[in-house]
Formats: C-alpha cells, structure tokens, sequence
C-alpha cells in the first residue's frame, strides 16, 4: 500500500529546498565562482551540515535526506526569528556574499550540500 504522508512529507521538503536553492544557492555560487574567500566559506558551511545530518541525528538512516535538510533548514529558520529570510537574508549580488552573515551562509551551505548529494 503507497502511504501518502511520506510521500507529500518529501514533495514538501523538495519545494522548500527549490526555494531556497533560488534564493540563496544560486547567488552564492556565483559569488564563490568569483571570490576564492566565499567558496572556502561555503565549503566549510556545507561539510558542517553534512557533518550534522551523517552524524547529529540519531536514526538519520531511516528518514530520506531530502527532508532531514528540510527540517533542518526549518529549525534555522524559525531560530532567526519571524523575518522571512527568504525575502531579506540572500545578499542581491555576488558582491554582497562577501559581508554574508552566519545565517545567509548556512543557508547557502546547505544548498550546496543538497546539490553535492543529488551529484
């Protein structure tokens, strides 16, 4: 029998990841095609969320990755607060990556975490 929740659980966790790879993955690799400083840091921000996700949850196994980096990307957020970082937090230009804040490149780090998994 196909049980619907898991099912509309990863539908879910791929728009918010797709979303979010508009906003911020897109202009931070850019930016860290053109500035050395900001790959290093999202090089850093995506082996730390890797490192969160294959060793910080226990039964991580049993559950797609898909929306383990959701839920993640979730608890970031509601963490910053009621400001819609989707909105404001992604810098407007690859200059901007340079003076991104810890949460602009966690969120970025993530994308590019997301997309090392998909290959």
């Amino acid at each position: 029998m196909f049980l619907l929740g898991p099912a509309l659980l990863e539908v879910s966790a791929r728009r918010l990841l797709n979303r979010l790879h508009t906003t911020h993955g897109a202009g931070a690799r850019t930016a860290a095609a053109e500035f050395p400083s900001v790959s290093a840091a999202l090089d850093q921000h995506a082996a730390a969320v890797r490192d969160i996700l294959d060793m910080g949850i226990e039964g991580a196994s049993a559950v797609p990755a898909t929306v383990l980096l959701a839920g993640y990307v979730r608890g970031l957020l509601d963490h910053a607060g009621p400001a819609d970082p989707f909105v404001s937090a992604a810098p407007e230009d690859a200059h901007g990556w340079l003076n991104a804040d810890w949460l602009q490149l966690r969120l970025a780090g993530v994308c590019l975490h997301d997309a090392d998994r998909q290959g």
